[in-house]
């Protein structure tokens, strides 16, 4: 195997100026093989690459190469692998934390900004950037008095961009909908899907909570917004195909808690469900204690009841999560559940973690099963 560009560097016995020429001809982190070197320059007595790998310390020690201001890390990454990470730096009692400021490349989310590195093989799909021969589709916005929640509800509508009223729309309704359409470019990944025939031209709501730890934990009333509110207004409003086999929840994290609960409750009412990252924290084996604090409470509940008396929620179930987030374990286990249901489930593990482009990286595996193109979906 060809040497690593650090030990390249460590052999020649660097100087201040060795260091600035290496720096300016590699991309931080650099990338060779299945090895990333993480770098940080500056003097400091301690410095710590945070990530989030489920396995690994949060805090991994960068090592200072000798003689100079230039500390360095090797991380084995496997191929495809995309990360979120940042730098600590302690200066005797003084500790900060931020981006890597050698590396301009940042994911985005609701809590602000992180470094990432994107390791051999892995690349932004083409169709989550703006397409300028794909035609957009319409994005307004609606709002539903609920009853339910004892609020206004507003709902961002995405049209497709061929809209006509006499063709009946397969639905989808999509928890967090400001977070997906900003940070997963949920609209241009839509236009695009729509525009290359992988995904069935169709309407989305993106709704949005109040308080989603609350609203969004096996909620009864959220549920009921859903299933008694919002999907009665928009199958009269439009030209909805009006049957289950249209109708599709999607949520990550704790939307994904939302989707299936809602779904529990209307067995009958949702076709397909798409759940990724979703928070299945259980504790019906051994009766350890979660983790989570009392927010996860209700959803302990929900998943151990479901667990210990499953039933068939949906006839399609698309589940994703990432290898590197802890909740990989949950995922995995709640796969089989669906299964003894007689669901046809599909799930598809990636190397990333629990972050926005993950889920946006998903999309098209998950909508192009749910709803493929025109040329496949029939609707029964």
């Amino acid at each position: 195997m060809t040497r690593l560009a650090i030990n390249r560097l460590k052999e020649r016995r660097p100087d201040a100026a060795a260091v600035d020429r290496f720096l300016a001809r590699h991309e931080v982190p650099i990338v060779e093989g299945d090895r990333c070197t993480f770098l940080w320059r500056g003097e400091a007595d301690e410095v710590f690459l945070v990530q989030r790998i489920v396995g690994l310390p949060e805090l991994l020690p960068l090592r200072r190469l000798w003689g100079t201001d230039l500390w360095y890390l090797v991380l084995e990454l496997p191929v495809g692998s995309r990360i979120n990470y940042q730098v600590e730096v302690r200066r005797g009692e003084h500790v900060e934390r931020g981006n890597d400021p050698l590396n301009p490349k940042l994911s985005y989310s609701p809590v602000g900004t992180s470094s990432v590195c994107f390791a051999h093989g892995y690349a932004t799909p083409d169709w989550t950037e703006p397409d300028p021969d794909a035609r957009p589709g319409e994005l307004t916005e609606l709002v539903v008095q609920s009853p339910a929640l004892r609020r206004d509800s507003r709902v961002a509508l995405y049209l497709p961009a061929r809209f006509r009223r006499t063709v009946a729309y397969p639905l989808l309704v999509v928890h967090d909908g400001d977070d997906f359409l900003q940070y997963a470019a949920a609209k241009t990944v839509l236009d695009n899907l729509m525009h290359r025939l992988d995904v069935a031209e169709t309407v989305v709501a993106f709704v949005q909570p109040h308080d989603r730890l609350s609203e969004y934990a096996d909620s009864a009333a959220h549920a009921r917004f859903l299933t008694r509110e919002l999907v009665p207004r928009l199958e009269a409003e439009l030209p909805l195909v009006g049957q289950s086999s249209g109708r599709c929840l999607l949520g990550s994290s704790f939307g994904a808690v939302a989707s299936l609960s809602a779904a529990y409750r209307a067995p009958d009412v949702y076709g397909s469900l798409v759940l990724m990252s979703g928070s299945f924290v259980f504790t019906d084996i051994g009766g350890a204690d979660h983790g989570g604090g009392p927010v996860f409470d209700p959803v302990v509940k929900f998943v151990n009841r479901y667990r210990a008396r499953p039933r068939r929620v949906a006839d399609r179930v698309f589940v994703s999560c990432g290898v590197y987030e802890p909740l990989i374990t949950y995922n995995r286990s709640i796969v089989h559940t669906f299964e003894s249901t007689g669901a046809a489930v599909r799930f598809v593990e990636t190397r990333d973690g629990h972050n926005w482009e993950n889920w946006r990286d998903g999309l098209r595996d998950a909508l192009s099963w749910v709803y493929p193109g025109p040329q496949k979906f029939v609707y029964e």
